[in-house]
């Protein structure tokens, strides 16, 4: 059966793909497959697996008992073939907080070593980005915290990168950056008026402001005016999104500075809504803070409501060469 953990508050259910079957759901044999004919079956996935049990839902809590699903392994030795399925139904390129959790469950599945980095794969059926998408893990401990370095690679900036062809974006300058102003995020908050595409995997749309006071708390993420407006906006076109600015949908950020490489971020999820924490947001709010001045390449941390995600920013000859991630994830009680 799925087992689930919590990687700062961000919890997913790990299965492999015979355990998944074995519920009668569809999933085809080959990950290639399974990300192409996503449609067919991700449903069934979501509803045995990420509901909740017919009585069990908690008052209060989110309509789904995690924050997505991870299936895999599809082999017993590294390359690993992971599917990452939002609660909507939709894959996912690439999740920080997911594939830390993805490496957890290998490493007690026995199927990696304490020392020996290794390749998490990600298919996904996102017409704006390749499948699958190869991420570099390394087991490491850091603070006497046990977990793993990932390697998100070098970040994309600009509407190219994300994909946005959406009609309510202009461009804007920001601390002598070119960024960009997307009008539906501008008419929510007035404070809401510069952003920064960010492509790590997975494309991002990260809302600078300069006071920390005008980030949204994450219970004002669940207010429902609020809520409806940002899945137009965060979630695939065609699949409660609008297209606008990007018809393959896009996760949200909003960051704040705190102090020198330290920021305070939120996050509304593609496919998810409102999440504590995100690996890949964190990873994204960082690197625009890199590219507006906020931050200095070197370690980073990232405060978000579900915990703090420390980051390194590598930089060579002006440029943001390398970003890379650490987590650690536990069994969820």
């Amino acid at each position: 059966m799925a087992r689930f953990y919590d990687a700062r508050g961000n919890i997913y259910a790990v299965i492999s793909p015979d355990a998944l079957r074995a519920l009668g759901v569809s999933l085809p044999l080959s990950p290639m497959e399974a990300a192409a004919r996503r449609q067919a079956w991700t449903g069934q996935a979501v509803a045995a697996i990420c509901d909740w049990p017919a009585g069990q839902q908690p008052p209060g809590s989110k309509p789904h008992r995690s924050d997505g699903l991870l299936i895999g392994p599809f082999q017993d030795a590294a390359p690993f073939d992971v599917l990452i399925v939002n609660t909507d139904g939709t894959l996912a390129e690439r999740s920080g907080n997911g594939l830390t959790i993805f490496a957890q469950s290998l490493a007690d599945a026995n199927l990696i070593n304490g020392s020996t980095p290794f390749v998490l794969r990600v298919h996904h059926d996102n017409a704006d980005s390749p499948s699958p998408v190869a991420t570099q893990v390394a087991p490491a401990t850091v603070e006497d915290v046990n977990g793993f370095w990932l390697d998100i690679g070098a970040p994309g900036f600009g509407r190219q990168a994300v994909g946005a062809t959406g009609p309510g974006v202009s461009n804007v300058m920001f601390n002598e950056r070119e960024v960009n102003r997307v009008e539906r995020m501008a008419s929510l908050h007035p404070a809401w008026h510069t952003s920064v595409f960010v492509r790590v995997g997975n494309p991002h749309c990260v809302t600078l402001v300069t006071d920390a006071d005008d980030l949204p708390s994450f219970d004002d993420l669940f207010d429902a005016d609020l809520n409806a407006a940002l899945t137009r906006i965060a979630f695939v076109a065609g699949e409660s999104g609008c297209g606008d600015p990007c018809p393959g949908g896009i996760n949200l950020q909003w960051a704040a500075r705190l102090g020198p490489n330290r920021i305070a971020a939120r996050v509304f999820e593609r496919g998810e809504g409102p999440t504590a924490s995100s690996g890949t947001s964190a990873s994204a709010v960082a690197s625009a803070a890199w590219l507006c001045g906020w931050v200095e390449a070197g370690l980073i941390d990232v405060v978000m409501p579900g915990g703090t995600a420390p980051l390194r920013l590598i930089e060579q000859q002006g440029q943001l060469h390398q970003v890379q991630l650490f987590g650690t994830a536990q069994v969820k009680a």
